[in-house]
């Protein structure tokens, strides 16, 4: 009962009336009648009563013709589809219907989408995930039905393009049938329809490959420092390549609809020229030009060209900024300034090249990696030099190299093979070999072979020769210390099982041998031989065979440890024939140190003030026991 003065609220169900309709949007027909009946297109559905299929060529006054769907097939000719003349329509005589919501469907819990790329060239059946199907006889038909119903409301013509839609119905059906249900766990995509996709147009373009070999992600640290002063190359690089405009493929898609490509713009024709440093190769789709040599590349007067050498006045973030050509590039880089109170390489600047000659400083925080590198000026304590070969006027920095002269050492440190020093004012040196002019006082240099001092006069130095100095030095020992630990454990494994095998042998000996007798006569007199018997037998033939391998195996790792060992002695001889040399007298304090690698202790000499002993070397007192001492050689 309704409340007093309350209006009770009906709802009047509206029913379409079955329509019959011909037309060639089966969308629009839906979309008006659902206006007419101020319904929603949803609530309405539709038969496929008739198809009919019409073709002709676009030219004057041509009349449409009619298909029969038995012909439809040769319609797949490429010659007609891909002219732009021929034209291709369907008329759908549809029956328009309100759906019935209690209306049972096979298809009621099958989440079923038709959809297309963008071009409507290929078009696809999705399945939903959560969707749940079961089995029955008249599935395949009527999911073919379902398909033709969606694809004509979306516009795609049907029996045109689809001829892989039968099987793609058949082998879900099929699927069904041998599940009797079907719950899909993902989302299920299949090929339904295939036009003719057009290749699309290529417009001319310029690519400028060498200012695009920095790849630069969102988590790449950008360095503000570095502003590519100059764009080093390789020999054999593409560095620029014109893309030629090429036409596209016409195409046509699911609709019928012909996909005309659009004519390519031409907007980028090449205007500049190259010298002899640079070749141009013309290929089907682009020209490319190709670096001859290494260097790097520059445009002068609108002419292309790869040089080596550069010179500037200055390596700041102002000028120049970072450069960074690498060591392989044969960039040559000159630094002419040479002001005492200025860096010729300014505070935080990177330099990496393959030679750099640099007539002033080396700032703080700076970096400069070359082959060779030559320094007029000073070096920062806080800059860091990196090459084969390098020389330095003052150094106060960090160097690193195999080559290296330094005039004047001041408190900084250098780490090479060979090094050289004028006068060493304090600071650090770790090298193979090191000679030293003039050393005053607070130098500490370790070699591997050799130290040699031309005059002395300071104290308070540190000579040392230490066999493992260097890092290769230091992993080849500890490896052979780990191989030798792990040959020793395999010695002791090896050794515990020959000795119990042995003893399995020798107390089954008797047996074997009693048993060898017996298979032998069982033999001789034709009768079958127990199995018990033979298996005993081969048993101990195999213990016989095991052992053999395992003293095999013994000797083996023993001549393995032997020779790990004298690797290990090796290194220990190598420190008898270091050597270090003062050629002047010993003032004030300093002290020598030999580094033992067997045992691994340090023994250390004192020279006394005054005292003429030039050469000292390492020498073996025997039984484990050495001993620094003043040599004649």
């Amino acid at each position: 009962m309704a409340l007093f003065g309350s209006k009770e609220k009906t709802t009047i169900k509206k029913k379409v009336r079955p329509t019959v309709v011909r037309t060639q949007n089966v969308a629009k027909e839906i979309f008006n009648i659902a206006k007419s009946y101020d319904i929603k297109p949803e609530l309405l559905d539709f038969n496929i009563l008739d198809v009919q299929t019409y073709t002709r060529m676009e030219v004057k006054d041509t009349e449409w013709e009619l298909v029969a769907n038995d012909e439809l097939y040769e319609l797949d000719d490429d010659s007609a589809l891909l002219n732009q003349f021929f034209q291709i329509k369907q008329t759908y005589e549809i029956e328009i219907f309100s759906k019935h919501k209690d209306e049972e469907s096979i298809f009621n819990n099958l989440k079923l989408a038709v959809g297309a790329n963008a071009s409507k060239c290929k078009v696809y059946l999705s399945i939903g995930a959560g969707s749940t199907i079961e089995y029955q006889p008249s599935l395949e038909r009527e999911l073919l039905i379902e398909i033709n119903k969606r694809k004509i409301r979306a516009g795609i013509l049907i029996n045109i393009f689809d001829e892989m839609v039968t099987d793609v119905a058949s082998k879900i059906s099929a699927h069904v049938r041998v599940e009797e249900k079907v719950k899909y766990k993902k989302n299920e995509t299949f090929l339904i329809a295939e036009g003719h996709e057009p290749t699309a147009t290529t417009n001319d373009s310029l690519v400028l490959h060498y200012e695009e070999k920095k790849d630069i992600d969102e988590h790449t640290k950008i360095d503000y420092s570095s502003r590519d002063f100059i764009q080093s190359v390789k020999k054999d690089e593409i560095l620029i390549e014109y893309i030629k405009p090429k036409n596209g493929k016409p195409g046509r898609n699911c609709r019928g609809e012909f996909m005309q490509p659009e004519e390519p713009l031409v907007e980028n024709e090449v205007t500049f020229s190259i010298d002899d440093t640079i070749k141009e190769v013309d290929t089907l789709d682009s020209v490319q030009y190709i670096a001859v040599e290494n260097g790097y590349i520059t445009l002068e007067d609108n002419s292309y060209t790869i040089k080596k050498e550069v010179d500037v006045g200055e390596i700041t973030f102002k000028t120049t900024g970072s450069i960074n050509s690498g060591v392989d590039s044969d960039v040559n880089i000159s630094v002419s300034e040479s002001d005492a109170i200025k860096d010729a390489i300014g505070t935080g600047m990177k330099v990496e090249v393959t030679e750099i000659d640099i007539d002033g400083n080396v700032g703080s925080n700076a970096s400069v990696i070359a082959k060779k590198a030559s320094i007029g000026g000073q070096t920062h304590s806080s800059a860091v030099i990196r090459a084969d070969k390098l020389d330095i006027h003052v150094h106060k920095g960090k160097a690193y190299g195999k080559n290296i002269h330094v005039t004047r050492l001041e408190h900084g440190s250098i780490d090479g093979d060979i090094v050289e020093v004028t006068q060493a004012l304090g600071g650090s040196i770790r090298a193979k070999e090191i000679e030293i002019e003039i050393c005053a006082s607070h130098v500490k240099a370790t070699a591997s072979r050799r130290i040699e001092i031309k005059k002395m006069q300071g104290s308070e130095n540190i000579f040392t020769i230490d066999p493992l100095l260097k890092k290769d030095a230091q992993e080849g020992l500890h490896n052979n210390q780990d191989d030798i630990k792990e040959l020793e454990k395999n010695i002791k494994l090896l050794n515990t099982e020959i000795k119990k095998y042995s003893k399995l042998i020798k107390d089954g000996t008797a047996s074997f041998i009693d048993i060898k007798k017996r298979l032998m006569h069982y033999k001789k007199n034709g009768v079958k031989m127990p199995e018990s018997f033979v298996k005993k037998y081969k048993q101990f033939q195999k213990m016989q065979q095991h052992l053999k391998e395992l003293k095999q195996e013994l000797e083996v790792k023993v001549d393995q440890l032997g020779l790990q060992t004298t690797r290990t002695a090796s290194f220990q001889d190598n420190i008898l024939d270091a050597r270090i040399i003062n050629r002047d007298r010993w003032v004030g304090y300093n002290e020598i140190k030999f580094k033992l690698v067997e045992p691994p202790i340090e023994l250390v000499y004192k020279p006394q003030e005054g005292s003429d002993h030039k050469i000292f070397g390492l020498v073996d007192l025997g039984d484990g026991e050495f001993q620094i001492e003043p040599l004649n050689e």
